[in-house]
């Protein structure tokens, strides 16, 4: 059997119905999204909640990261549900020849706003890109991989390679110290779908689509290079010293209260600095130590150098004082400062953290229940922000998108599910 027969329609008319009201910023933009880990879900979500009608496929059953940590007590992946919010959700058995082209002809309709492809999946056989290509001459795929090369690299292995680890290490134990935040995972996700919004802009203007390929590893060499740090090795021929919890180049680090709490205090302006010092009673102190040092500690790099020498004065006020009187003392003085919290304690105490915070809202998620979830990051001025919308149960929209995208009609989106091509709710 060949592709599946395709209708006119490019457009989700449910999906416009759903948003007309709303949000309205990517609104009729079809992504087709075949992807595992994070990078390229979050890509796609990214989309998702900005309006585009995103589609991801998975194999039936589950993907590779369907049941990944962090889980409920019932082994529902809480990872899955907080990366895939507001997708639909098509399953699919990719192993059979059927499965991948009935994916490529989803990729491919018909429709201005659709022909869009996110993955980080191999691109073969009806997948690759000029099999999609010679199907719809302007299709937009972005595939993500490990290394421009082709090689295979996670966030953690890219990590590791980029000099951050060693260089935040542990100023009193000689051993680098890895961030458990995916960092370049969620840099290239972002990036992803600003790559995609670069090349349906192209599209738009000369018709052209394009493959746009976007490696892990290129993310992180991107930005340790825009922070200075090759740049730092190449023209000054240091290394950078394992710095612990200090800010390198300016004042700042950790201290603990009185009551056991610990802080972050950050001085990287004169005007912060100089609160720091207004908050901690230590400015005559401060004073006497430039005299000693022949030093102006209004300037960063020369707070960086003192940094030993000014830590007691900090410290032994914040040692003097519970977390409240810190806190409190602090935000009087327009000190830059926050405090040390668990995923539990961030929950529990922090108002931006809630509901309070236009962020957040509470949603009922499918098989684990109602908790609070966090929409686009951005307040655009010309449109409310969209309710926040749960991930999909996996094929919740098979038939549907078949059948919308497609044009399939009951008799052949049936068909698909007694072959086992296809699965869904």
């Amino acid at each position: 059997m060949g592709p599946p027969r395709v209708g006119g329609r490019g457009a989700c008319p449910t999906r416009t119905r759903e948003l007309n009201d709303v949000y309205a910023m990517l609104e009729g933009m079809r992504v087709v999204e075949g992807s595992a880990f994070v990078a390229a879900p979050l890509g796609g979500m990214t989309l998702a909640q900005l309006g585009a009608d995103v589609i991801r496929f998975d194999a039936i059953g589950g993907g590779l990261d369907a049941r990944r940590w962090p889980l409920t007590a019932e082994g529902r992946s809480l990872y899955w549900a907080g990366l895939n919010k507001g997708k639909r959700s098509i399953a699919v058995d990719l192993r059979q020849p059927e499965g991948r082209e009935l994916v490529a002809a989803l990729v491919t309709a018909p429709g201005e706003d659709g022909g869009i492809f996110l993955t980080n999946l191999p691109l073969r056989g009806p997948l690759a890109y000029e099999s999609l290509r010679a199907a719809r001459e302007d299709v937009i795929v972005l595939a993500i991989k490990g290394h421009h090369d082709g090689g295979i690299a996670l966030d953690y292995t890219v990590n590791c390679a980029v000099g951050i680890p060693l260089a935040t290490g542990n100023a009193t134990r000689d051993a680098p110290v890895n961030h458990m935040l995916p960092a370049w995972d969620v840099a290239a996700g972002l990036t992803a779908s600003t790559g995609l919004l670069a090349a349906e802009r192209h599209r738009r203007r000369s018709g052209e689509g394009q493959l746009v390929s976007l490696a892990l590893s290129d993310v992180a060499y991107a930005a340790v290079g825009n922070l200075g740090h090759i740049g730092e090795a190449e023209i000054n021929r240091t290394e950078r010293s394992a710095g612990g919890n200090h800010l390198y180049g300016a004042y700042g680090r950790d201290f603990a209260t009185r009551d056991g709490h610990r802080v972050m205090v950050v001085a990287m302006t004169r005007r912060q600095w100089r609160s720091l010092c207004d908050a901690a009673g230590c400015a005559d102190a401060v004073a006497a130590l430039e005299r000693e040092l022949d030093a102006d500690l209004d300037e960063e790099g020369e707070r960086f150098r003192a940094r030993r020498r000014i830590d007691p004065l900090i410290e032994r006020w914040i040692a003097a004082h519970d977390l409240e009187e810190v806190g409190r003392a602090f935000d009087a003085a327009g000190v830059c400062w926050g405090p040390y919290r668990s995923f539990l304690e961030m929950v529990a105490e922090d108002p931006r953290c809630s509901e309070a915070n236009p962020l957040f809202q509470r949603v009922h998620q499918p098989g684990i229940g109602t908790y609070l979830m966090p929409g686009s990051p951005l307040a655009l001025g010309a449109f409310d922000r969209e309710p926040v919308r749960p991930a999909p149960e996996l094929g919740a929209h098979t038939d549907e998108v078949l059948a919308e995208v497609l044009g399939l009609g009951s008799v052949e989106i049936a068909r698909l599910h007694e072959r086992g091509i296809v699965a869904g709710n």
